[in-house]
């Protein structure tokens, strides 16, 4: 199999290339398409934005080379979250979500999903996800590992073989590992999740994700629901973020250089408290994250004593900047609690950049006093 470089960089490319064919193709910018003659209809051919478009097709092909399964492009992250949800749930046919994972995935779950019948339960990311789904029998299970923001860590294989004994449909949120750092579908989960807003495009400049599948079946689901749902990406930002994609193997390098930096020295610094990078040797994550991850990412955690001292960190630094994303070029931090996450006041989830690591360094346990 190629490597991760030439796979980001070449990904979804099968068609032979005539002279003079543009080495990079443009965004197609089009709402409508020429239908011909109605004698000469092809079932196969565009017709309509809604339904299909050449460029969501040729990051479709990239991102799910790259995810081992056929892959359906929605404008955010939340949107791919959405369908899965709204796709794979009914009255009486429940959920069962992670309760440390993201907070508007919780939300969309409980304010909207569960009036209209769909029992809503929960379980932590690190907990006992075989006695929660033998408890709630849900249609679906929907895992984020690592979370956002804990970074706790379940195991994908064993999950998704109570699952599907109990005869539920697996989705994975794989964000912050991206297809490069884990691969769900291989490890037994039914469906993958992302917002590729974050490190999979990489740029802080676009709204993007996608869901793919390992069943054709389940993948024809969740494209007839955007079709219907009309829960569509734009052209251009498809295309923006399919040329992040080729960059992406360098960019996780540099992010995870940086973080087992960070990492290292922000536990030897005054006023840090409960440092989380799974890549650590001793992290409580790591033995099961190196079974199930292929490559480090760029995130970690941290927590300080108050809101003011995250305040005055962020204050100090100038290569941080804060901000509510991760994955991007630049480093930024983040106070989760000001979210709404059942988190200490004090905790920052910290994306690093692709800045210089001795210089992140030095600015970030500066502006920390140490």
């Amino acid at each position: 199999m190629l490597g991760d470089g030439t796979r980001c960089v070449r990904g979804g490319e099968h068609d032979a290339h005539a002279v003079g064919d543009p080495v990079h193709r443009g965004p197609v910018l089009t709402s409508t398409y020429h239908l011909g003659r109605p004698e000469e209809a092809d079932p196969g051919a565009d017709f309509y934005a809604r339904a299909d478009n050449p460029t969501w097709r040729q990051f479709e092909a990239a991102v799910g080379e790259l995810d081992g399964g056929p892959c359906t492009v929605f404008p955010s992250g939340m949107a791919a979250v959405a369908a899965v949800l709204r796709a794979f749930t009914g009255t009486g046919r429940g959920v069962l979500l992670p309760s440390d994972g993201y907070y508007v995935a919780r939300l969309l779950a409980d304010e909207e999903l569960a009036p209209l019948g769909v029992p809503v339960a929960y379980c932590a990311t690190a907990g006992d996800w075989a006695s929660a789904i033998a408890r709630h029998r849900p249609a679906l299970v929907m895992l984020e590992t690592p979370s956002n923001p804990g970074l706790e860590v379940c195991d994908i294989a064993a999950v998704a073989a109570a699952a599907h004994a109990a005869g539920a449909v697996v989705a994975v949120d794989n964000t912050t590992c991206t297809p490069l750092g884990q691969q769900p579908l291989a490890l037994g989960a039914d469906l993958v999740v992302a917002s590729d807003t974050k490190a999979l495009s990489g740029h802080g400049d676009l709204l993007l994700g996608h869901v793919s599948a390992a069943d054709p079946v389940h993948h024809e689901r969740v494209r007839a629901f955007r079709t219907r749902g009309g829960a569509i990406a734009g052209p251009m930002e498809t295309w923006l973020a399919l040329r992040g994609l080729g960059t992406l193997d360098l960019r996780l390098a540099r992010q995870a250089e940086n973080a087992r930096a960070l990492a290292v020295a922000l536990r030897e610094t005054p006023g840090v408290h409960d440092v989380r990078w799974p890549g650590l040797a001793d992290d409580p994550s790591h033995v099961l994250a190196r079974t199930q991850m292929r490559r480090w990412n760029g995130i970690l955690r941290f927590t300080l004593a108050d809101t003011h001292a995250v305040s005055d960190f962020l204050a100090a630094t100038t290569l941080v900047d804060s901000a509510t994303s991760f994955g991007g070029l630049r480093t930024a931090a983040d106070r989760r609690a000001r979210w709404g996450d059942a988190v200490p006041d004090g905790l920052v989830r910290l994306s690093c950049g692709v800045e210089d690591t001795d210089d992140l360094l030095a600015d970030v346990i500066g502006a920390l006093g140490g």
